[in-house]
């Protein structure tokens, strides 16, 4: 097991202190992985309220400044926005420092981050699978991860050190770990998440095109499923843009699936209509 002493890291930087990079920030303190905390935001209102609760200890509205000094530098922004980012930081990271996120794409983006570290910085790409569709550092919670699953997705060349370390903080903060490819991970999660967002913003933008006087008559089915509906377009637009080779590929075979169904209904079959819904509900049941 990695000792305390090498998971802690002396000062940290929150690039971007929303539901998730603050609830990284409570838990880093809770668990005692952490020393001093600034972050880093568009909205110094938001950046203040995180300082009043305790979250970060202090922030800046200079990116760099916020960086300075930063042994682990933390992406929390949208995930279009790393690249930027990490070009802009880049030539004032420290040496030994280490960089890490909470996004949830990775595949070329890991790469090209990966590429963009000056010598005696290192990257490595990790996914936690929490959150919510609500945002901002005032819904931000110390157990947000705890329980939940973590992707981190190092390549060929990582450095060792700094991915046993990334592994062990999200262990510390409560993560179940699990190490993947980064390709395989844009796959998995374009067909599980990234397609059914996509898909409930297209249910409530169809209701809307029928009639949108129809949408306050809508029931608790239609609030479950289109719930993800209400997370950040900001957000979901950057995911969907560099998820966007699966999503096309994944879109297909939902449009193949969807097809079927109107088929028998075309067809009046109704065993088959019963057929593609009971395919789906036992594959759901699966899900605990």
């Amino acid at each position: 097991m990695t000792d305390l002493g090498s998971l802690f890291f002396e000062r940290v930087a929150v690039i971007g202190v929303g539901l998730l990079g603050a609830s990284f920030a409570l838990a880093a303190k809770e668990g005692r992985v952490c020393g001093h905390l600034r972050g880093y935001g568009r909205s110094e209102a938001n950046l203040m309220r995180a300082q009043e609760r305790g979250i970060i200890n202090d922030y800046s509205l200079n990116l760099q400044e916020a960086c300075d000094g930063a042994d682990l530098i933390l992406l929390s922004t949208p995930v279009g926005s790393f690249r930027p980012i990490v070009e802009e930081i880049r030539k004032g990271l420290s040496k030994g420092a280490i960089v890490t996120d909470v996004g949830s794409v990775k595949g070329q983006l890991v790469y090209d981050l990966e590429a963009l570290m000056p010598e005696g910085v290192r990257y490595v790409g990790s996914h936690p699978i929490a959150g919510s569709h609500r945002s901002g550092s005032d819904e931000a919670r110390p157990d947000l991860y705890r329980n939940s699953r973590c992707i981190v997705t190092p390549t060929e060349t990582s450095d060792q050190e700094a991915r046993e370390r990334i592994i062990s903080l999200w262990e510390r903060l409560g993560s179940r770990v699990e190490v993947m490819n980064p390709f395989r991970h844009d796959e998995i999660y374009a067909a599980v998440s990234h397609l059914p967002h996509l898909i409930a913003y297209a249910m409530v933008n169809t209701v809307g095109a029928i009639d949108q006087s129809y949408i306050s008559y809508a029931g608790q089915g239609f609030k479950d499923s289109t719930r993800i509906a209400l997370s950040s377009p900001e957000m979901w637009r950057d995911i969907s843009l560099l998820n966007r080779d699966n999503l096309i590929s994944f879109t297909g075979i939902f449009r193949e699936n969807l097809d079927r169904i109107l088929k028998c209904m075309e067809e009046g079959d109704g065993s088959g209509v019963e057929r593609e819904l009971r395919q789906a509900q036992e594959l759901r049941q699966r899900l605990q």
